[in-house]
């Protein structure tokens, strides 16, 4: 009988084509069907792929990738460095929309070509033969490796893109290089992952079949754990977390995650455009311990910054008043939301909008209150969908603040602090500073890791003191996983391949 692993996962991804998803959700089911020239192990560590190995020359910005031999397509034809090579260019091609097209950017001309200031065959990234792929960078990035890892790397099946334009990643038509092969996908219920008999490494991987089953219900997705119809929860109503840890105790996997929840302001429209202390205001009047303690149940840390602690070889900064005390926040609030203009008589009225989800709909209802009670701010709460959620922020035309969260993609402060750039496609906040932008233009070609760091730290403070965002916590991550799930690693960037991962016995 074959295996098969359940895996609740989420919000229903957007899409599935790995240069064009955004979503966690998404990334979770692009790096079972797909794979790039790295991985990423549990201990952090860059791996080789697709790629058996590789060369740097030039000072670090040359690298000269072998590919493995006999690596084939899910229907058996061969894969070759030309197809990285397109992979790699549809990614920074302003055409394709890709919301992690500047996760390339260190490849020498590529913000020209994201820029739509050069053609995409001007990207410095070159198949040598059918098993050699050379890529130049415009500086050295001691962490390109692991940006390959990510599903926006991927190579694409040109036969399948041809044909069917960006319906291509869909059952049935989508041909795809990784561990599983995508054969099922019913919208609201589930995608169905098959091992795929031509990935090189099919001896090794021991789950036949994978079922993602999205929910924006965590409480749903907790009673079909308890009804043993999934094996790993995508996460736990906060609620519930004494009791589950009680019930559960060691499957119950609770560790440090690369991660940001934040607010996010539309800084381009108002109230908010160019009304720094309004939203220092807003910022102040938040009680995040509260918040922490009382609505996450402890499963998370108060944050006042951008970056998350725990980055490699880099300082997380944070502002001033987050040692003040909760008097002395909310005084500040106060004297800053009226010299704005705005009291109790004349209050702020605003839409926060939010991803349907019952924390986040929480989370929204408390914040709210505590805007209400300390400013005399109205808040209306606007809870939608998440594809359309996800477009509202990215149009900017009537979202005033969003909820929102980033999760990085690698261990290096610039996978966070890129994002605030004014050229990054996910700055969903439109914030544009031509200093923050100029430090971290300067911190890419910096060699010397201690000046590197200094100049991202000088970045992070600037952004944190205008204050685009309200950080609210840091993530920690929260699975529950069934014991007969073998191989599952607790790890900072929360990556699991099901590759990786056994069954001791079927499922009840």
């Amino acid at each position: 009988m074959d295996s098969l692993l359940r895996i609740g996962n989420g919000p229903e991804p957007e899409s599935l084509d790995p240069q064009r998803m955004s979503s966690v959700s998404a990334l979770n089911i692009a790096r079972d069907l797909g794979e790039g020239l790295t991985r990423i192990a549990a201990d952090g560590r860059v791996l080789p792929a697709a790629a058996q190995g590789w060369q740097i020359a030039d000072g670090g910005r040359r690298y000269t990738f072998e590919l493995r031999d006999h690596l084939h397509w899910s229907n058996g034809e061969a894969l070759t460095a030309s197809d990285f090579v397109d992979g790699l260019r549809r990614a920074v091609d302003p055409a394709t929309g890709s919301p992690f097209a500047q996760l390339l950017s260190p490849i020498a001309n590529a913000d020209a070509i994201t820029g739509g200031k050069a053609p995409v065959s001007m990207l410095a990234a070159w198949a040598l033969s059918p098993t050699r792929l050379q890529i130049l960078l415009k500086q050295p990035t001691p962490y390109f490796p692991s940006l390959l890892a990510h599903p926006v790397s991927f190579p694409v099946y040109g036969p399948a893109l041809a044909r069917y334009g960006r319906g291509f990643a869909r059952p049935g038509r989508l041909v795809s290089n990784g561990a599983y092969q995508l054969v099922d996908w019913q919208v609201q219920a589930q995608v169905e992952l098959r091992r795929n008999a031509h990935y090189w490494d099919d001896a090794d991987t021991h789950i036949d079949r994978v079922q993602y089953l999205p929910t924006d219900d965590i409480a749903s997705e907790l009673q079909r754990y308890r009804a043993n119809e999934i094996d790993v929860s995508s996460e736990i109503p906060l609620v519930q977390a004494p009791a589950l840890r009680t019930q559960f105790g060691a499957q119950l996997h609770v560790a440090p995650y690369l991660g940001s929840y934040y607010y996010g302001f539309n800084v381009q429209q108002p109230p908010f455009a160019g009304r720094r202390d309004l939203r220092l205001a807003l910022s102040l009047a938040i009680d995040r311990e509260l918040i922490v303690d009382k609505v996450m149940n402890g499963l998370a840390l108060p944050a006042y910054g951008w970056v998350p602690p725990g980055v490699a070889d880099y300082r997380a900064q944070s502002p001033a008043w987050a040692s003040w005390s909760r008097q002395k926040s909310v005084s500040e609030a106060k004297r800053l939301y009226a010299a704005c203009g705005y009291s109790k008589d004349r209050p702020l009225r605003i839409e926060l909008r939010y991803n349907t989800h019952d924390d986040h709909k929480r989370i929204a209802t408390v914040i709210a209150a505590m805007w209400k009670q300390t400013l005399g701010v109205e808040t209306s709460l606007i809870n939608e969908e998440n594809k359309v959620f996800l477009a509202q922020r990215r149009l900017r035309r009537i979202t005033q603040v969003f909820r929102a969260s980033w999760i990085g993609d690698y261990d290096d402060p610039s996978s966070f602090l890129d994002v605030l750039t004014a050229r990054n496609g996910r700055n969903d906040m439109g914030w544009h500073d031509q200093t923050y932008d100029a430090l971290i233009d300067s911190a890419a070609q910096q060699a010397d890791p201690r000046r590197r760091a200094a100049l991202l730290e000088r970045a992070e403070r600037r952004a944190v003191d205008d204050m685009p965002f309200i950080p609210i916590y840091w993530y920690v991550s929260k699975h529950l996983v069934k014991p007969r799930v073998r191989g599952w690693h607790d790890n900072l960037l929360d990556v699991h391949y099901s590759k990786d991962l056994r069954l001791d016995d079927p499922a009840d």
